[in-house]
């Protein structure tokens, strides 16, 4: 099987230019297995919640297929889609179907890594909801695994390459420009907050007293935990509130963290590094359910900070603020004459921003497993010295926290039997 992905993505990546002066190369032609880049792409779902069901919109791709361990879930899909689409109860018989050729991946984050390792294995290309991964151990098993098999990856967040980044109202590709123009100086802070046009959804916080509940008929309980503990099944612990309990995600931060900090690390320059420093202000975070937090500050090797402020204690402050130059909200600058001084300089350099391009001709999507991996560790990060609720020293290059035992045990956390990455 692997001997027979390599071959066809070795077939696509040589051969897609020429075929694409054909109008249509049917999958028989080339045999069982291979993609025809002129064929229509398929894909299956797994997870049709009200996040997943978005991913049916996406242009150029055809649903042929959706998992579930609600049935109440599959039934809603089933309607939006016309009906007549393969269900699944497990995910691992959808990515073994040869009918699928992308793995859409939308459930909660504690499933994450060990679905887009087994679509990898599976030879499936695979598009991922976001963060990428719940711990920074899972992150790097899904890295190994796609380099493994040759998977395209992309990460379902598409700010730095696309639409307005939030309170900034501009790409983010023009603050890119500035950035690397210099005129901002070096070392860099940028402050994510309130002020600055972004908003941590305090509400996505857990309860810390569950009345244990009767588990719904269309629900597969054990299933939808999968490898997190198993505890008793409440209502406010499952589908949309799952945000709220560490063993699946993160609050506020795993809900919106890779969408504002993976634009952050791309402008910064930082896609193949992590902070060396992870300092927390907050409140003694409660085992099982997530709180609040007022501050997180990542400081890199260089200097650079990332500021999460969590309290909007930073009235009037900059998005980036550097020795000569600073940056607001609305891509306000209080340098003169910056938009004519970047003209004269060039735009950032291109990227692949068509996932079936990547998918047709095996080069990289912008948002990919390596990078995408970097901009989950740093939530990750941020989870880790919350629920420690201390200071924590990192080592980019080893992915491992420096002389810390509690730390390093969270990195790659238990899971319940039988489940394993």
């Amino acid at each position: 099987m692997e001997s027979k992905n390599n071959s066809r993505r070795e077939f696509i990546k040589k051969s897609a230019i020429g075929i694409a002066s054909f109008t249509i190369v049917p999958r028989f032609v080339l045999g069982k297995g291979y993609l025809a880049p002129s064929d229509h792409l398929t894909k299956g779902v797994i997870g049709v919640g009200s996040m997943g069901r978005g991913h049916f919109k996406y242009a150029g791709t055809k649903t042929v297929a959706i998992c579930d361990v609600d049935s109440r879930h599959l039934a809603i899909a089933q309607k939006a889609l016309g009906g007549g689409i393969k269900e699944y109860h497990d995910f691992r018989d959808l990515v073994k179907s040869p009918e699928v050729d992308i793995v859409h991946i939308a459930t909660p984050p504690h499933w994450h890594g060990i679905m887009a390792v087994e679509a990898a294995r599976a030879g499936k290309d695979i598009w991922c909801e976001k963060p990428m991964t719940r711990t920074i151990g899972e992150g790097e098993k899904v890295v190994e695994a796609v380099k493994q098999h040759g998977n395209m990856f992309r990460l379902n967040t598409w700010f730095r390459f696309d639409a307005n980044f939030y309170g900034m109202n501009v790409p983010v590709k023009k603050i890119k420009k500035l950035v690397d123009t210099g005129m901002m100086g070096w070392p860099l802070k940028v402050t994510i907050s309130q002020h600055t046009g972004f908003n941590w959804k305090f509400y996505w916080v857990g309860k810390e007293s569950l009345p244990k509940q009767q588990v719904p008929k269309e629900l597969d309980y054990d299933m939808w935990l999968g490898p997190a503990p198993y505890k008793p099944y409440s209502e406010h612990r499952v589908h949309t509130t799952f945000r709220g309990y560490w063993d699946y995600d993160g609050g506020g931060l795993g809900d919106m963290g890779q969408h504002y900090l993976d634009p952050v690390q791309y402008i910064l320059g930082k896609d193949n590094e992590s902070p060396v420093s992870i300092d927390v202000d907050a409140p003694q975070q409660h085992p099982d359910a997530v709180g609040t937090w007022r501050r997180i500050t990542y400081t890199y090797a260089d200097g650079c900070q990332i500021i999460l402020d969590g309290e909007g204690k930073d009235v009037g402050k900059a998005f980036i603020e550097g020795p000569t130059g600073k940056l607001y909200k609305g891509f306000v600058c209080d340098i003169p004459n910056v938009e004519q001084k970047l003209a004269q300089y060039p735009d950032p350099e291109m990227q692949v921003t068509d996932f079936l391009r990547s998918v047709r001709t095996r080069e990289k999507f912008a948002l990919n497993e390596i990078n995408g991996h970097r901009s989950a560790t740093l939530v990750n990060l941020g989870a880790i010295a919350l629920r420690l609720n201390r200071s924590l020293s990192f080592d980019s290059a080893t992915q491992r926290f420096v002389n810390d035992e509690a730390a390093n045990r969270l990195i790659s956390q238990p899971m319940r039997g039988p489940w394993s990455i």
